[in-house]
């Protein structure tokens, strides 16, 4: 019987002997997809169709005992080792060439607590997942714009959103989480234990352990008011300078990003298909008595299209699912911006107007309110004083269209960037290199590789935006 071959963590290539394999398979709850698999080409798939990865094994882990099997067993082999929660990543970094992937998509529950409105939610649950279980009770968590996001990798970047400007990030709402660490202990953090590892994870990524479980804060959201308003492309820099100075002095019960699109299709009416537009997409989370009077500015900018009102949150949370099913193209580029000037509304404008193709898009998600009141050390999230998260994605179901979008993204990116902070929201980019994450954490790095040094010396968790030990 032959050998698997395998990626180690340094880099070179390797034979796992098979009868080693069948021991730790043995001793899993879950299950191993390898090669030989008729399975291993659709479980091996992640959201962003430009990613096309080659794992040695991927272990389907059912529990977590079986998480620390699997770091036990890639840390004694010297695997190279990825872990995918959500599988959303937009660099594919739940993913590996010729490595092991711990997989934790099995390890899923949701349990409400409506005594202190807290959640538990396993490592592999999803977005639409959690607003699912909250939902009947009122209660919702902050989290991004498309329900099928991983909560994994959504929470341990930063988790920016519909209900930022009201409740905080997604780490701001973190109270506890369950970890399996390096060297296969399982721990739990929060404000009194593992204090150190606490702080690293609400924005350090998947840099210190496998986190099996998540505890949030939920919040009373149910019922919402919001939706798209679309202004034709020409419009943006007239939009763009109102909707900058509108949203950072509205009410926090108010939020909603800024973008350049086009409009693909349905379910938008015929006259819209493929035209370029400046849109702003709302949510309202106040008393819904007052949302006509909040929405009268709005509607005084005369938008040439709205699907604006009352919807469930889950309803607007899920709006563009259908939009984005998984196996796209994506490319994603970011950065942080302080301000929208009249020069970079100026490029939003040109950009916008000569988008690639339907689905590729710029949104700018506001930070102020909540989330921009939190202090830049309290967690690894150092751009609380930015306006504007900003994320440029070309997007097409048609890998021939990749160098297309890619180029547009990047061109885009390059005329806004001497505009920016300097840094960018880490779930908004791929592989950009070590310089580009140390700019992302600024002087919160050295402690980001302090804690990294201690939990995590040989950096076996490497497959991410990665602090070097």
């Amino acid at each position: 019987m032959e050998n698997l071959k395998v990626c180690l963590s340094s880099g070179e290539q390797s034979e796992l002997d098979l009868t080693k394999l069948e021991e730790f398979k043995n001793g899993l709850k879950g299950e191993i997809i390898t090669p030989a698999d008729s399975s291993y080409n659709e479980v091996r798939k992640v959201y962003n169709g430009m990613i096309d990865k080659k794992p040695g094994f991927i272990v389907k882990c059912a529990d977590v005992a079986d998480v620390i099997y699997s770091v036990n067993f890639g840390r004694e082999n010297n695997l190279l080792t990825a872990v995918r929660g959500g599988g959303h990543n937009a660099g594919g970094l739940g993913s590996c060439d010729g490595g092991m992937v711990i997989d934790l998509s099995g390890i899923k529950f949701v349990k409400v607590n409506t005594a202190d409105n807290t959640v538990y939610v396993g490592g592999g649950n999803t977005l639409n997942e959690l607003d699912h279980a909250t939902h009947p009770f009122g209660l919702a968590v902050p989290g991004g714009i498309l329900s099928t996001t991983g909560i994994g990798g959504l929470t341990l970047g930063g988790g920016v959103g519909y209900l930022s400007r009201k409740y905080g990030l997604t780490i701001d709402n973190l109270l506890e989480a369950d970890m399996v660490l390096a060297d296969g202990s399982f721990v739990t953090v929060n404000e009194k234990q593992n204090t150190d590892l606490y702080w690293a994870i609400r924005g350090g990524g998947g840099n210190f352990g496998v986190v099996t479980s998540f505890k949030f804060q939920a919040h009373p959201v149910k019922t919402i008011y919001g939706g798209p308003t679309f202004w034709a492309i020409e419009q943006t820099e007239e939009i763009m300078e109102w909707y900058h100075e509108f949203i950072h002095s509205a009410t926090e019960d108010l939020s909603g990003f800024v973008a350049t699109l086009e409009i693909p299709g349905p379910p938008f009416p015929p006259n819209l298909h493929n035209k370029k537009l400046c849109a702003v997409v709302w949510c309202y989370t106040g008393d819904l008595k007052n949302a006509e009077e909040v929405f009268r500015p709005i509607r005084d900018k005369n938008p040439i299209f709205e699907l604006v009102g009352e919807m469930p949150f889950p309803a607007i949370q899920s709006l563009f699912d259908g939009l984005m099913p998984p196996g796209l193209q994506w490319y994603w580029k970011a950065d942080f911006f302080n301000d929208i000037p009249k020069e970079a509304s100026a490029l939003h404008k040109k950009f916008g107007s000569e988008i690639p193709t339907p689905l590729s898009q710029m949104h700018l998600y506001p930070i102020s309110g909540a989330a921009g009141r939190v202090g830049k050390n309290d967690t690894p999230w150092v751009y609380r004083h930015a306006k504007y998260a900003g994320v440029f994605v070309g997007i097409d179901p048609d890998p021939a269209n990749a160098g297309k979008i890619t180029q547009w993204a990047r061109d885009y990116w390059e005329a806004l960037h001497p505009y920016s902070s300097g840094g960018a929201y880490l779930n908004f980019i791929m592989d950009e290199g070590q310089e580009r994450i140390k700019a992302s954490y600024g002087e919160n790095y050295e402690r980001l590789v302090q804690i990294k040094r201690k939990y995590d010396p040989d950096n076996f968790f490497k497959v991410n935006q990665n602090i070097k030990p």
